[in-house]
């Protein structure tokens, strides 16, 4: 009978390239820095790896399609390297193979990591995706903003929510992430932003406007697991452990039927649930001391409050508004800067997030450190609100 993963699979090193326009950088120079990285944490050699799970998105205009690229970049010892994609989330999707390797029994030590170069691609935005015959059908010209803008127009209507009262409650999202990544070297974006220039930003897709909207770069970050026996033995301390890793995926529900609103992400919900289960937590906003959500745009971390149970159905507009989810409120969200100050490299971010997660557990995010932390959430969505696939990881110190 599956029992889950809690406090099975130990965080032993982990390791985050600067993000932003890296020019300088090609993707195995991004990947070489977020490894070189999380190997000088755990103290290990790469002769104790046992596997590795390697996400990249944009196959044709990045690295390639095969385990290769990240195996000769990092000169790993003919190790098993596997590669994965599912779409924004493929760096949980990663996270996920090495943690079950470890779980499993499979191997002692595992690797995971993301990288993504975005900005070499020529486009101002994602490039646009080479699909099958099924894509279009349902989505022709679909574009990130317009779809998450939809998102926003539904959650209005269902809540009875003024324009004007949203717009404010976004455009404090966007306000608090900047003022986090202002503290943060790696970031891509590092300046704070005030409500008057969010609110006066050109318009991308109604209601979102410019600084609601998160930017294009490039970036690496990787994760190294093993059990907490072996990290103990390996002389670690203060364990950051996995608590729960869940993954939902849509099957149509959302498209194909009427039940459906718009207004907010039914994987979300469903994963959450399945998260909360596992890592044995009754009241997320008094047992999770941190989030790092996937705020694409900054309408989707507030929906995402609600949808992870943080927020009460329709109230996430003040809590918002009140602070809740700021770096001195009572659950801190994108304490790093988020998606919205890192930008999104694809395959990279959902351990990007893992990654301010796990600083902050070991006292060890500098300016942005938060007070007493025991556990944090990374919720990692790609795709858009009606077709989506959705990754939970709680992760928190060993025993708490």
């Amino acid at each position: 009978m599956a029992t889950g993963i809690k406090d099975k699979v130990a965080i032993l090193g982990m390791g985050c390239s600067k993000f932003g326009e890296r020019w300088d950088a090609s993707p195995e120079d991004l990947m070489l820095e977020a490894y070189n990285e999380a190997m000088a944490d755990a103290g290990i050699a790469p002769e104790q790896l046992g596997a590795a799970w390697y996400s990249t998105h944009m196959d044709d205009v990045g690295t390639g399609r095969g385990g290769t690229a990240m195996s000769i970049a990092l000169r790993l010892p003919n190790i098993g390297v596997t590669r994965v994609e599912n779409f924004c989330a493929g760096g949980s999707e990663a996270i996920r193979g090495a943690v079950y390797a470890v779980a499993s029994g499979a191997c002692d030590i595992a690797l995971a990591l993301g990288v993504e170069k975005l900005k070499d691609t020529g486009y101002g935005g994602l490039p646009t995706a080479q699909v099958g015959t099924y894509i279009p059908q349902w989505y022709p010209n679909a574009v990130a903003p317009a779809n998450f803008a939809q998102l926003a127009s539904a959650y209005r209507a269902k809540h009875g929510i003024d324009a004007a009262l949203l717009k404010r409650a976004i455009s404090h999202v966007s306000v608090k992430s900047h003022a986090n990544g202002a503290k943060n070297p790696k970031a891509h974006l590092q300046k704070t932003i005030t409500e008057e220039q969010c609110l006066k930003a050109p318009t991308i897709a109604a209601p979102l406007g410019l600084f609601d909207c998160c930017g294009v770069s490039d970036g690496a970050a990787a994760v190294i697991v093993t059990t907490p026996e072996i990290a103990r033995a390996l002389g670690k301390r203060d364990l950051v452990t996995f608590k729960a890793l869940q993954l939902a995926v849509s099957n149509g529900w959302e498209l194909q039927s009427s039940e459906w609103d718009g207004s907010y992400v039914h994987t979300t919900r469903i994963a959450a649930k399945r998260a909360y289960a596992e890592a044995g937590i009754s009241n997320p906003p008094k047992e999770v001391s941190m989030t790092e959500v996937h705020d694409c745009f900054s309408i989707t971390e507030l929906v995402t409050m609600e949808d992870l149970g943080l927020s009460a159905e329709g109230g996430a507009v003040r809590d918002v508004l009140d602070g809740v989810y700021d770096a001195e409120g009572e659950v801190p969200c994108q304490i790093d800067g988020g998606l919205k100050c890192f930008g999104h490299p694809v395959g990279a971010s959902g351990i990007r997030m893992l990654y301010e997660i796990y600083l902050q557990l070991q006292g060890r995010a500098g300016p942005r450190q938060l007070t007493n932390p025991k556990t944090g959430l990374v919720h990692n969505l790609g795709g858009q609100p009606s077709q989506n696939v959705c990754s939970i990881s709680i992760v928190g110190l060993q025993g708490a």
